[in-house]
């Protein structure tokens, strides 16, 4: 009998517009510290598959088992196949049918926390099974064609500080993983805060995004050499996504990360349709992605809690 994974490596090859983060190859990248599987719900006539939920398996210190997001994963969630021309409430029927028979397959857990693509709108399916939501927000440039009208739709100061940054700094795309892992912790440690990937991790996962030809690394250096920022972005058919970036603080005036987005974002316009910030709810954060003039989109972040003990240390250290 074939498994629900090998349906979902076969749908993966199949389905052009599944996102980067669900595809097979990622989640063989990124899911180190436990196994991943899928829910699929198939068409029993035509075996075709209807919908799929991937999960990632960990089990924690005292042995509780959580579906959780692996590192550099901005979503999971489900991802449905709608029938052509259907009706937006036949369309809401058959979400309820398709999500509940995904959440059937779900393995026993003690803990469930997934962030949905912002692209899902109905999460009543998971909340009739008991699961909460909260609200997180990204921002998206959802037409890349104009980039004339993008630029001039930015904030004047991240406008005058690209046309600053030029003057000081060239950008260059390079494959040097290392020097991006240094430059993404300076950033962390500037915040008295640590890098949470290890460099190994990254270059596990970059050979994969090198493999499947959908990841450009842009750094910005001045003529004597120093590395002034670097932007790590990934994309799909649909979308691409600003996945790290990384700063020397010494030199955060000159401009350099602005100039690498609008980079970043003139490249995007060259292979698919939006670009996504993958926003933070870090207030300085949220204002620098909203100063590129793009859409506030809010996306759920799903999340259940079986385990007695796990409840009990939520509400007492929440």
């Amino acid at each position: 009998m074939t498994s629900n994974k090998e349906i979902y490596r076969e749908f993966c090859k199949q389905e052009q517009s599944l996102p980067i983060f669900l595809q097979d190859w990622w989640l063989d990248a990124v899911c180190v510290e436990g196994p991943w599987d899928a829910a699929v719900a198939v068409e029993a006539d035509s075996g075709s598959v209807k919908a799929v939920l991937p999960y990632y398996q960990v089990k924690g210190k005292l042995g509780h088992r959580y579906l959780t997001m692996p590192y550099m994963t901005q979503f999971m969630g489900p991802w449905l196949k709608y029938p052509p021309g259907q009706k937006y409430a036949r369309k809401l029927s058959y979400e309820k049918e398709v999500m509940a028979h995904l959440i059937l397959q779900l393995p026993e857990f003690d803990s469930f926390s997934q962030n949905f693509n912002y692209s899902v709108t109905n999460w009543l399916p998971f909340y009739w099974q008991g699961f909460q939501q909260s609200t997180g927000y990204t921002y998206v440039l959802e037409d890349l064609t104009d980039l004339d009208s993008l630029f001039n739709n930015f904030r004047s100061n991240i406008r005058r500080e690209i046309r600053k940054a030029e003057k000081q700094v060239s950008v260059k795309v390079d494959n040097d993983i290392e020097t991006f892992f240094h430059m993404a912790c300076k950033t962390y440690t500037r915040q008295d805060l640590t890098f949470p990937l290890s460099l190994e991790f990254m270059k596990q996962v970059d050979a994969a995004c090198e493999k499947n030809k959908c990841r450009r690394i842009f750094f910005a250096a001045d003529n004597t050499g120093q590395v002034h920022a670097a932007v790590y972005i990934v994309w799909d058919s649909l979308s691409c996504y600003h996945l790290i970036s990384g700063g020397d603080p010494q030199l955060r005036t000159s401009g350099a990360t602005s100039l690498l987005m609008w980079e970043a974002i003139r490249f995007a316009s060259t292979i698919t349709k939006k670009f996504d910030f993958e926003g933070s709810m870090i207030q300085p954060i949220e204002r620098f992605f909203s100063s590129f003039g793009a859409v506030q989109k809010p996306y759920f972040q799903i999340s259940k809690v079986n385990s007695k003990f796990l409840r009990l240390k939520k509400f007492i250290f929440n």
